[in-house]
C-alpha cells in the first residue's frame, strides 16, 4: 500500500514541479528518491544504478541515441542558420495567406519535423515569422501555440511512416522492425489528427472572432517580430526543400530495395545496403541526417562562411534535450524496479481486454508517469513490449500503435516539451493548455483507439 502511494505521491510531485518550473534533474532525482523511500528501495542502489544504467538507465539511453540526437540537432541547426526553413515557412504562407495562418502553421511545422528537423528548432523557426500573421490576423496565440503542436508534436512524431523521429527508432530497433512498419496504420492516424485537429483550431478561432478575442502582443512578441524581419533572405524554397527532401529519400531508399523484390542476404551493393539499414536502425537515419547536413553546406553559401561553429552550435543544441530525455527515462528504471510497477505489468497483461487495447492502455499509463512519450515508448519496449509479442501481436502492429499511443497521454501539464513551447511562445497553463490538449491527448488518443477498432474487424 505504501509503495502504491509513494509511486503515486513520485508521480505528483514530479508533475507539480514541472508545473512550478523546476529543473527537470532537479525533479526527478527527488521523486525517485520518494519512489526508492517508499518502495523498499536502497536509495543508493535507486540512484547509483537502477537511474543510469540497465536497459532503463538514464546514461544507457543517452549513450544508445546520442549520434540521432546530436544528427538532428546539427541538421536543424544549419536548415535554421541558413534560412532554408524561414524560405519554406513563407513559401507556404504567401500560398495560403494570413486568412489561414493555423493551416500554415501546422504545415510548417509538420514538414520540418518530418524532414527531420527537431521539434525545438521548428518552434524557435515558425514563433517569429508567426507573430506578424497572428496580429494580421487577428489569431489568439493560444490557437497558434496549439496548431504549431498539432504539426510538430503529434502525427509526424509518432504515426506516419517514414520519419526519423526518435520514437520510431526506438521501436524499430527494440522490435527489429524499420521506420516504415504499420504504414497504413499510421496514414490513417495522421488523417485523423490532421482532420479532427484542424477542425477543432478552426472552430475555436471562430467563437473566438464571435466574442471579440483577438491577437495580445507581449514584448516577448515584439523581440520575435523583430528577429523574423531582420533576417535577411534565404534560398530559393525549391532548394531549401532538397535536404528535406535527401533525408527522408534516404530513409525510404531500403522499403524501395525491398519492394523491387532485393533479398537483403544477397551478395550486391544493393543488397548489402539493404542488410545494413535493418541492422542498423539507429545509424541508417543518422547517415540520412549527415548527407543531408552536407549537402546543405554545400547548396547554401552562407553555412560555409563559419561552418565548424555552425556544426557546434547544432551539437550544443542536442545536449539539453537527450539529457532531458535521459532523465526521466532514469526516473522510470527506478520505478520499473519497484514491486507497485510489476502489480500494473501483471496486472494489465491478465485483464481482459484486446490485446492491442491493453497495449495503448500500458504505453498511456507509462508515458503519463515519465511525462514524455519517448521515455515512456522506451521503457514499454524493454518491459512489456515482449509479452505482447509472445501473445501472437505481428511486431510492425505493435511498433505503430504503440508508437501512436506514446504520443497521447505523454503531453499532461508536466510534459518537457509542453512546458518548453509554452515558455518560448510567452503563454501559461492557464492561458492555452486546454487547447494543447484537445490536439495533442484527446484526438491522438481518439486516433489510436480508431486504429485499433479498424485493427479488429479487418
Amino acid at each position: 500500500m505504501l509503495g502504491n502511494f509513494g509511486l503515486l505521491a513520485g508521480l505528483v510531485l514530479l508533475m507539480f514541479m514541472a508545473l512550478r518550473g523546476v529543473n527537470i534533474f532537479i525533479a526527478v532525482v527527488l521523486c525517485s528518491i520518494v519512489v526508492a523511500l517508499t518502495n523498499n528501495l536502497l536509495v543508493p542502489q535507486a540512484l547509483l544504478e537502477f537511474f543510469p544504467f540497465g536497459p532503463l538507465g538514464a546514461f544507457t539511453f543517452a549513450g544508445k541515441f546520442f549520434l540521432l540526437f546530436v544528427c538532428g540537432a546539427i541538421f536543424g541547426k544549419v536548415m535554421a542558420v541558413s534560412q532554408a526553413a524561414n524560405s519554406i515557412a513563407m513559401i507556404i504562407t504567401r500560398k495560403l495567406g494570413v486568412e489561414r495562418t493555423l493551416w500554415v502553421a501546422m504545415l510548417v511545422c509538420a514538414l520540418l519535423t518530418y524532414g527531420g528537423v527537431v521539434v525545438f528548432v521548428v518552434i524557435f523557426t515558425m514563433y517569429p515569422l508567426g507573430v506578424s500573421m497572428m496580429r494580421e490576423a487577428d489569431l489568439p496565440k493560444r490557437l497558434f501555440c496549439a496548431a504549431t503542436a498539432l504539426g510538430a508534436g503529434t502525427f509526424t512524431m509518432t504515426a506516419l511512416p517514414g520519419t526519423p523521429s526518435i520514437h520510431n527508432v526506438i521501436a524499430a530497433t527494440a522490435l527489429g522492425t524499420d521506420l516504415f512498419a504499420g504504414a497504413w496504420i499510421g496514414l490513417f492516424a495522421s488523417a485523423l489528427m490532421i482532420v479532427l485537429g484542424m477542425a477543432y483550431v478552426q472552430r475555436e478561432w471562430r467563437l473566438a472572432k464571435a466574442r471579440g478575442e483577438g491577437f495580445e502582443a507581449n514584448a516577448q512578441d515584439e523581440r520575435m517580430e523583430q528577429l523574423a524581419n531582420t533576417s535577411g533572405s534565404g534560398p530559393h524554397w525549391g532548394l531549401a526543400l532538397v535536404p528535406i527532401a535527401l533525408v527522408l529519400g534516404i530513409i525510404v531508399l531500403p522499403r524501395l530495395f525491398l519492394l523491387a523484390g532485393i533479398d537483403p542476404a544477397g551478395s550486391g551493393a544493393f543488397a548489402q545496403v539493404l542488410n545494413f539499414s535493418q541492422r542498423q536502425p539507429i545509424l541508417w537515419p543518422s547517415l540520412a541526417l549527415i548527407v543531408a547536413t552536407l549537402v546543405a553546406i554545400a547548396l547554401f553559401p552562407g553555412l560555409r562562411r563559419n561552418t565548424l561553429a555552425t556544426l557546434g552550435q547544432g551539437a550544443d543544441d542536442a545536449i539539453m534535450p537527450l539529457l532531458n530525455t535521459a532523465a526521466v527515462i532514469g526516473f522510470g528504471g527506478v520505478v520499473t524496479h519497484t514491486a507497485g510497477f510489476s502489480q500494473f505489468a501483471n496486472w494489465i497483461l491478465e485483464v481482459d481486454m484486446p490485446a492491442l487495447l491493453s497495449v495503448f492502455t500500458s504505453v498511456s499509463v507509462v508515458s503519463a508517469i515519465v511525462g514524455s512519450s519517448s521515455g515512456g515508448l522506451q521503457i514499454f519496449m524493454q518491459t512489456l513490449a515482449p509479452k505482447y509479442l509472445d501473445m501472437g501481436i505481428e511486431p510492425e502492429v505493435l511498433h505503430r500503435i504503440a508508437n501512436i499511443a506514446s504520443g497521447g497521454f505523454d503531453s499532461l501539464p508536466h510534459c518537457g516539451a509542453v512546458i518548453a513551447m509554452l515558455m518560448i511562445m510567452g503563454l501559461t497553463h492557464k492561458q492555452a493548455y486546454k487547447d494543447m490538449f484537445v490536439v495533442t491527448v484527446c484526438i491522438p488518443v481518439v486516433a489510436v483507439l480508431s486504429c485499433i477498432a479498424v485493427l479488429s474487424i479487418v
